[in-house]
């Protein structure tokens, strides 16, 4: 049996990455191979909390002319459907899954309370956020962020569509490299936008580390627990 390098982790899933190729909203096959991933941590003794996107509904900028804190209010609420797809994927799968709101969405999900995470998190549930930080201005990379340090996280696995950081576009150079590690200060002052600068800045100053990989293949998330070389280690 593997064994944990994170045993406590906060697990970060692009609400694309559930869109995956789909017509709609949502690639089901893909996310019952997601949910299998997440139950095989779960079976050796991992504890997961998840902070899912909502950009396959509704990113704040979309908005257009919109009042920029309605249009990231319609994105909060887009995650908190992403966290209910991914509830009902997680209990089809035997995974006993809560969700934690920001804001109040009564008969959707509890209020957050990082008490009540933790808790459920020591008796082996798994964890949903929504809604973000229940704040506009304020992207789910920080969420995440947040979150980890909240529930003293051993680390955060950030699930990207790419897999880590490189030193160019990967998708412009050819000559671009994958880095194995990188720093916090590199990613700020490169402002090499792998995850956005308040972020960065938070996990900076709070020492979170974080893995950066791609979810393209869902058994990464699991090497990524087990402390497999797998994308791009994100460190102070």
């Amino acid at each position: 049996m593997s064994t944990l390098r994170y045993k406590r982790v906060l697990l970060k899933l692009s609400g694309e990455a559930l869109a995956k190729d789909a017509d709609g909203l949502y690639n089901y096959s893909f996310m019952e191979e997601v949910t299998a991933t997440i139950k095989k941590c779960l079976d050796i003794g991992a504890e997961i909390a998840v902070v899912v996107g909502g950009g396959n509904i509704w990113r704040g900028r979309q908005g257009g002319g919109m009042d920029r804190v309605r249009a990231d209010k319609m994105g909060m609420l887009a995650t908190v459907m992403n966290s209910v797809a991914l509830q009902d994927s997680f209990i089809s799968a035997g995974i006993d899954a809560r969700i934690l709101t920001a804001v109040t969405v009564q008969g959707v999900g509890e209020c957050f309370e990082r008490d009540k995470a933790d808790r459920y998190l020591r008796e082996g549930k798994l964890v949903i956020f929504g809604a973000g930080t229940g704040c506009p201005y304020f992207t789910t990379d920080t969420t995440a962020l947040l979150r980890a340090c909240e529930i003293s996280a051993d680390a955060a696995l950030f699930a990207k569509n790419v897999d880590g950081v490189y030193t160019k576009d990967p998708k412009v150079f050819s000559d671009a490299v994958k880095l194995e590690k990188i720093t916090y200060e590199e990613v700020i002052r490169e402002r090499l936008g792998v995850i956005d600068l308040t972020a960065a800045t938070f996990g900076l100053e709070n020492k979170m580390p974080v893995v950066l990989f791609g979810l393209n293949n869902p058994e990464n998330i699991y090497r990524a627990i087990t402390g497999e070389n797998t994308g791009t280690l994100l460190t102070v």
